[in-house]
């Protein structure tokens, strides 16, 4: 008995479909930034960390913007080696990515396990140990910084 495979035709609003273009250009203009220009090298175009500028201390986020550079022009060790959260980043854009998709383009609901407490409050006591963990300056957790 032959299998019939029935497309669904997804229709999306004009709004959305506007929205959705402005962002993937907004993204794309930004990532083709830091593809072409180092973070190290060309201070003046990206921001400085406020809270590295007032306390000396490293934040989550710092060496984020060189990591993405690193990254972009295919050095994802060295880019992960800026900042290690870059790859939690990574899983857990990906994941709201095929949710997104999977809830646009068929009629299945998946559970966001991001919106789950016991997610939550793991990803918040991971980033705030990395946060902890890349200020102490003894050997293993000078790998951390960036």
């Amino acid at each position: 008995m032959p299998y019939l495979v029935q497309l669904q035709v997804v229709e999306i609003s004009k709004l959305k479909l506007g929205l959705i273009i402005s962002i993937v250009i907004a993204l794309s203009l930004m990532l083709s930034l830091y593809f072409f220009y180092d973070p190290s090298e060309v201070s003046r175009l990206f921001p400085k960390c406020p809270f590295y500028s007032l306390t000396n201390l490293y934040c989550p986020g710092c060496g984020s913007q060189r990591a993405v550079h690193q990254i972009l022009n295919g050095h994802i060790i060295t880019g992960l080696r800026h900042n290690y959260l870059i790859g939690l980043l990574a899983v857990v854009l990906g994941y709201q990515t095929l949710l997104y998709a999977t809830h646009e383009l068929t009629d299945r609901r998946i559970t966001n396990l991001l919106h789950q407490t016991k997610t939550t409050k793991a990803i918040l006591v991971m980033i705030l140990l990395f946060w902890v963990f890349r200020n102490i300056n003894v050997f293993p957790f000078t790998e951390l910084a960036p």
